[in-house]
């Protein structure tokens, strides 16, 4: 059955299809879409549609990468299978196997040149969305504001999550996220008692939250005096965003948080009062710092 020499060969095709579907099924699997833990929205940040935009043009490019060597190893493959089956060689059979993976290749080639290309237009235009964002928060937080917020503010060696300058004083707020606690009886358990070295989560304890965060407020008070030539009262301030924090043994030194109406807690939280050339100082040596693109080494 001279069909049999045809059929049979596919056997080979096997690993390559299994691949194939592996690699179908983990396209998605890079998701940066991500929702509040306050109530459940999402969360867009300035240039978020071009985000959205950037995370599918890069799974395209994982996609079309991934597939590219599985799809043009496919004829030759399969032109393997056939030597070993077929009773007679036919060589133009087999050149058409070899001319066939030579155009998936200039295909593929094609693809990926594709997916770059718009890559690179999606940053650009992501990079200047998020440059007129930041100008644009101007009106709401103009230079003589007396509340200031920065982001990402490299450390000693990480970066700080967020710096917030008030007339009251300067808090650095960390972040850590944790997954709710389950009961036995499968309900969330989302309470959080704050000693005063460490955080009792329902089940387990952890110190090294709270020490990062004091670690960070020493760290950035020693070096806003060295900038601005006097002591700036800083203060640590650990968000556990969708916890409930009970207070026990709480030291004032540290403010743990769960995040709600958080800017209201620190407006109302005094360290002491900043005159506003100090204030000023501070913000200008934090602009400088922030303009950092990777933390510096340890000073």
């Amino acid at each position: 059955m001279a069909w049999l020499e045809y059929l049979l060969p596919l056997i080979f095709l096997f690993p390559l299809a299994a691949t194939a579907v592996i690699v179908l099924a983990l396209r998605n699997l890079h998701d940066a879409r991500v929702h509040s833990p306050f109530d459940a929205h999402p969360l867009r940040e300035p240039g978020q549609n071009l985000r959205d935009h950037l995370d599918r043009a890069f799974a395209g490019l994982f996609l079309d990468g991934a597939l590219g060597p599985i799809v043009t190893l496919a004829p030759l493959v399969y032109g393997m299978g056939r030597m070993l089956f077929a009773s007679e060689q036919n060589w133009i059979e087999w050149a058409l196997y070899g001319a066939l993976s030579t155009l998936l290749v200039l295909v593929f080639c094609f693809l990926l040149i594709r997916d770059f290309q718009r890559i690179r237009r999606l940053k650009l235009g992501l990079a200047c969305e998020l440059a007129v964002g930041q100008e644009l928060e101007r009106l709401i937080r103009p230079e003589g504001h007396p509340y200031f917020v920065f982001h990402d503010v490299p450390g000693d060696g990480r970066s700080l999550d967020h710096v917030a300058v008030t007339p009251h004083g300067i808090f650095v707020v960390e972040t850590r996220a944790r997954p709710p606690a389950l009961s036995p009886g499968g309900q969330e358990d989302n309470r959080v008692v704050v000693e005063a070295e460490r955080l009792r989560f329902p089940g387990w304890s952890e110190r090294l939250p709270m020490h990062k965060t004091r670690e960070a407020a020493r760290w950035l008070a020693t070096w806003l005096e060295r900038q601005v030539g006097e002591a700036v009262p800083v203060k640590g301030v650990l968000a556990l965003p969708g916890w409930r924090v009970e207070e026990e043994g709480a030291t004032d030194d540290l403010l743990v948080v769960n995040g709600e109406d958080l800017a209201r807690r620190l407006s109302e939280s005094s360290q002491g009062e900043l005159d506003t050339a100090l204030h000023d100082a501070a913000i200008v040596a934090l602009r400088q710092r922030a303009s950092l693109v990777c933390p510096p080494p340890a000073a």
